[in-house]
């Protein structure tokens, strides 16, 4: 009885899955709907003009795990009727899957990270991958281990201390992490729809 109910509830995390071609360049993304939001279950891949990035310009980690943008480009990079999520918006998604010592697990792929992949089963079929980043010294590191996603809120944009929100998933965590991190570097970028 006990395994029946997980397994309802397990399954239930992502009530639709889809499509959305993107008209700027016909890329087609997979989609998922999460409790109320529906998200793209791709990294963005959309080639914008400045503050992009294939992870150590290396176009063949594109097709894997998008490009890597600046926050200044991630807030308009998103196609009509998607938006860069607010750091709310990612928390409403990781409480709906349980908060965040459990929503990495359910977030990230069974496969492309680094062994040993822990607690993840992509049942909410976000389809997580770990893009790895890019620092403002030009430098990448991470692909495999870690991935990063900016959100669209500000922590601090006063003296020397430029820097916004983002959430990050490592290979050996289940949980999800939220920091904030200088707007010059490189991090993946989720949609979501309006």
């Amino acid at each position: 009885m006990t395994i029946a109910i997980l397994i309802i509830a397990m399954s239930s995390l992502a009530q639709e899955t889809g499509t959305f071609t993107d008209p700027r360049d016909g890329k087609t993304y997979k989609t998922v709907k999460i409790g109320t939001q529906t998200w793209m279950a791709e990294n963005l891949a959309y080639k914008a003009s400045t503050g992009c990035w294939a992870y150590k310009d290396d176009q063949n980690n594109v097709t894997t795990y998008g490009y890597l943008y600046n926050w200044e480009t991630a807030k308009n990079v998103c196609p009509s009727s998607w938006h860069l999520p607010s750091d709310a918006e990612w928390t409403t998604l990781t409480d709906f899957l349980g908060g965040i010592l459990l929503a990495g697990g359910k977030l990230k792929s069974t496969k492309g990270w680094k062994s040993p992949n822990t607690g993840a089963d992509n049942s909410s079929n976000f389809m997580a991958l770990p893009g790895g980043q890019r620092y403002n010294s030009e430098s990448f590191y991470d692909i495999g281990y870690l991935g990063y996603w900016w959100s669209a809120s500000e922590f601090n944009s006063v003296g020397d201390v430029v820097s916004t929100w983002a959430r990050y998933l490592s290979y050996d965590k289940a949980s999800v992490g939220r920091y904030f991190y200088k707007k010059l570097f490189g991090y993946s970028v989720r949609c979501l729809k309006d």
